[in-house]
């Protein structure tokens, strides 16, 4: 029996003022002005369309958490912004605590609607710093200066927002040890209640996978993650995720509710969904890509948002959850498998004694654990939980 888990909602805006060298997301620069009216009069239609077409006015779920992600979001004005999670609240109601985070630049213009955002609705912005190094800053693409990052994340402080994330690079261009360590150092100095802090990694269909930059080696990567972990712990910082530290009780919910293979609503161009149903089917969704198809959509009146389907097979179930799981550092409730992949822990009994001799995991009677080793190793233990081929 499949219990459907807390509901959350993606919401993409996939306007940028650039293309950063390194971005693998669906953003398109901004060529004229923002469509703001007509975008977010489809984002309340897509929503309309999923909520007639997996019916879950019939079952209803209040919303645990709401990410409006992007490209930049912060180009949306905070009356749009407020326009959006006001539609969004006639059509599903929220839970008494919801989380509601934004993305944001942290230029001039975008920091100084932080108040306005507030208003609006937002209670968690996550500003994407990257770097407080002004060439690297240049470098990566960023629109910012050093002095705007340092700025908006006071301005944040200052308006007594719920929670507010950093998001900072290492293993940048040229980057040494040390560039990197006092980047990290000047956040922390800055005091967000959530810092992401994460490895820039090339990937395909980027300025920088065709023009691949000078990066630090292994070691030197190694280097700056043991030295950087330590500064966050001394800190106050606790590493929750992969690349998730915050102060204690201000994890970031969406995610969590994400990486516990939780579901979510995916609305906007390119936006990924996944749904559960208490009759078993677990169903992942993706809209169309480009905003010039999707807008037609809405000014057409025809309503094909849904650009893909799938039906997750049960076989693929155990990868499909393990895969988010693992990247929690949290110890995982064994019911949580059973609840909300619908299978029983007969399933994956053989690969769950494997990686236990392996030293990948440890369990109690109620939970699993993953080790240090199991880290070490992660891909060779998730690799474990996929289906054999037919």
């Amino acid at each position: 029996m499949l219990t459907p888990p807390a509901l959350s909602l993606y919401v993409h805006i996939p306007w940028c003022v650039q293309k950063c060298p390194y971005c693998d997301f669906n953003s398109h620069e901004l060529k004229e002005q923002i469509p703001e009216e007509g975008y977010i009069n489809a984002l309340l239609e897509d929503l309309d369309t999923d909520i007639d077409r997996y019916q879950l006015a019939n079952n209803p779920r209040r919303l645990h958490s709401i990410f409006i992600g992007g490209g930049t979001p912060s180009l949306i004005s905070a009356q749009g912004i407020a326009q959006l999670i006001q539609g969004i609240a006639k059509r599903i109601a929220f839970e008494d605590q919801i989380e509601i985070t934004m993305e944001a630049n942290p230029g001039t213009i975008e920091a100084e609607r932080f108040k306005a955002y507030q208003q609006a609705g937002i209670t968690r912005i996550s500003i994407g710093v990257q770097s407080f190094e002004q060439q690297k800053l240049e470098r990566l693409g960023r629109i910012h200066g050093q002095q705007e990052a340092v700025n908006a994340a006071k301005l944040a402080h200052q308006i007594g927002l719920n929670s507010f994330n950093l998001d900072l690079m290492h293993g940048l261009p040229d980057q040494s040890i040390e560039q990197a360590l006092a980047d990290l150092d000047q956040a922390i100095a800055l005091d967000p209640p959530h810092l992401s802090w994460y490895q820039l990694t090339i990937e395909p269909n980027t300025m920088f996978y065709y023009k691949p930059p000078t990066l630090p080696d292994d070691d030197d990567l190694w280097d700056i993650f043991e030295q950087g972990h330590k500064k966050l712990s001394a800190a106050g910082y606790v590493q929750y995720e992969i690349s998730g530290y915050s102060k204690p009780g201000f994890q970031c919910q969406h995610n969590l509710n994400y990486w516990r293979f939780g579901d979510y609503l995916g609305i906007g161009c390119g936006a990924h969904g996944k749904l559960s149903f208490s009759d078993g089917r677990i169903i992942r969704t993706t809209k169309i890509k480009h905003p010039r198809g999707y807008l037609a959509a809405y000014q057409n009146m025809v309503k094909p948002y849904l650009d893909h389907e799938q039906f997750v097979a049960d076989q693929d179930r155990p990868f499909e959850f393990f895969m988010n799981r693992f990247r929690l550092l949290e110890a995982c409730p064994k019911q949580d498998f059973v609840s909300t992949t619908g299978l029983p822990l007969q399933t994956i009994q053989p690969t769950i004694d494997w990686a236990l001799n392996k030293g990948y995991l440890q369990q109690t009677e109620t939970h699993w654990q993953i080790t240090e080793q199991g880290k070490l190793f992660l891909n060779d233990l998730l690799a474990a939980f996929m289906p054999e081929d037919e």
